[in-house]
Order: C-alpha cells, then sequence, then structure tokens
C-alpha cells in the first residue's frame, strides 16, 4: 500500500507540475498575442488618424529629460570599464593599441543601442505603466471612451512614437559618450594620443556598424513602449495593480530587448 500511495503521490505532482507549465505557456501566448494586437492597432492608428504632434513633441521632451543624464552617465563608465578590461586583457599579448578599435566596435554595435534601450525601459518605460495604470484606477480611460474618442490614439500612440525616435537619438548621444570614456582609459593605459584613438576608432567603423546599432534602438523603443503602455492599460486592482504592471513594464521590456537583439542582430548581419 505504501508504494501504491508514493505512485499515486508522484503521479498526482507531476499532473500539476504539467498544468502548471501548460498554463504558463497559455499565459505566454496570451500575453504576447494581447501585445501584439495592441502594436497592430496602433500601426493602423498611425496610418488612419491625425496625429497629435503637439502630444508627440511633449513626450518625446520628457523621455529626453528623463533618460539623457542617466544614458549619458552609464555609457560614459561603461566605456571606461571595456576600454580598461580591454587594456588589461590584450595588454598579455602586447597589443593595447588596438583597444580603440575594438571598444568603439563593441559600443556601436551593441553595447550603446541595449544599454541605452535598458535605461529607457527603466526610466520611462515605468513612467508610461504607471502613469496609464493611474489613469485606468481613477477611470480617465473610460471616461475618453465615453467621450467617443480612441484610447490608443489619444494615448498609445504619441508615446510610442516618440519612444520610437528617441531612443536611437540617445543611442548615438550614448555611442559618442560611451567611446570618449573609453579614451580616456586608453590614453592612460596605452600610452596613445587622443588623436591615434579616434582615427583607430574612425579607420574601423564603418557605416553599417553605426546603421546596426540605431537600428535596434528604434525597434527596442517601440518594444518598450508598446510593452508599457499593455501593462499600464490592463492595470487591474487599484494601486497595488499599478504597482505590479510597472514592474511588469520594466521586467517584460527588458526581456524583449535582450531577446529580439539576437534575431534583429542575425537578420541586420544577413542583409
Amino acid at each position: 500500500m505504501m508504494s501504491t500511495y508514493v505512485k499515486e503521490t508522484g503521479n498526482s505532482y507531476l499532473h500539476r507540475t504539467l498544468f502548471s507549465m501548460m498554463e504558463r505557456l497559455r499565459g505566454f501566448i496570451t500575453l504576447v498575442g494581447s501585445i501584439s494586437a495592441l502594436a497592430f492597432d496602433t500601426l493602423r492608428v498611425v496610418f488612419t488618424h491625425r496625429l497629435a504632434f503637439g502630444e508627440v513633441i511633449k513626450q518625446f521632451v520628457q523621455i529626453g529629460n528623463k533618460s539623457f543624464f542617466i544614458v549619458a552617465l552609464i555609457a560614459f563608465f561603461t566605456g571606461l570599464v571595456i576600454a580598461l578590461q580591454l587594456a588589461v586583457g590584450l595588454g598579455r599579448f602586447g597589443l593595447k593599441l588596438y583597444v580603440g578599435t575594438i571598444v568603439g566596435l563593441s559600443i556601436f554595435r551593441e553595447l550603446g543601442p541595449v544599454l541605452t534601450s535598458i535605461m529607457v525601459a527603466a526610466r520611462v518605460g515605468s513612467g508610461i505603466a504607471a502613469e496609464l495604470g493611474s489613469m485606468v484606477v481613477t477611470e480617465q480611460v473610460l471616461a475618453i471612451e465615453a467621450m467617443g474618442a480612441n484610447p490608443v490614439q489619444k494615448l498609445v500612440v504619441p508615446r510610442v512614437i516618440a519612444a520610437t525616435i528617441a531612443t536611437p537619438l540617445l543611442t548615438i548621444m550614448a555611442n559618442i559618450i560611451g567611446v570618449t570614456g573609453g579614451m580616456v582609459i586608453t590614453v592612460m593605459e596605452a600610452g596613445v594620443t587622443p588623436r591615434f584613438y579616434i582615427d583607430q576608432i574612425s579607420k574601423a567603423l564603418i557605416v553599417d556598424d553605426f546603421l546596426s546599432g540605431v537600428i535596434k534602438a528604434t525597434f527596442f523603443g517601440f518594444f518598450v513602449a508598446i510593452i508599457s503602455c499593455y501593462q499600464g492599460l490592463s492595470t487591474r486592482g487599484g494601486t497595488e495593480g499599478v504597482g505590479r504592471q510597472t514592474t511588469k513594464a520594466v521586467v517584460y521590456s527588458s526581456i524583449a530587448i535582450f531577446v529580439s537583439d539576437f534575431f534583429l542582430t542575425k537578420l541586420i548581419l544577413y542583409f
């Protein structure tokens, strides 16, 4: 009887585990489908409705003000750390002169757009989710619908357009600041002149390296904005729900950035 009990207990645990996995998979598919539906609806509204340029500019300025300092700080110290690590690593093989080349390539192609987008998700995405979530809780979104207006047109489109434009611009700024930070360490550790460092990067980088990061940052900005808007508009449960949705917005946006980074990189390299 003991063996029968153990067997039944084991089967029950296996069934619960499989059921839990299926529920999570179904929830994930539903989430992706809902966000995709909002994304398609947003694109449809962009091309079929009149844009509120004033609101777009307002959101663009807010994104820039919220993100500029933190993106610049992260980019500068990222350049310092990369250059320092490369100076130590390449110094073992007498290749310190190539630090500038690797710093430029790594920042322009990968670290610049990814880190900038992560900071935008943390600073701006969370704000979008919290703002829209608060509007849902206080029934302002219902009021917009009651007046016959489209919440997607009024609330989502300006934020998505602003984030999609602002993120690549912030990335360009981060690239320049990151390379400048790398120059500080390279000049100190490798004993080269700033002119040599700049010439090294200008000769190593091509247009594709610059465009690769900018294109990825554009997609990242769109993903961050659409995910944050969805989480904000999906808020339930009062102020506690606003906190939960804000956290989800940052987490899901970060995951989307890293996952899409691989596929976008593969696609860009293919073409």
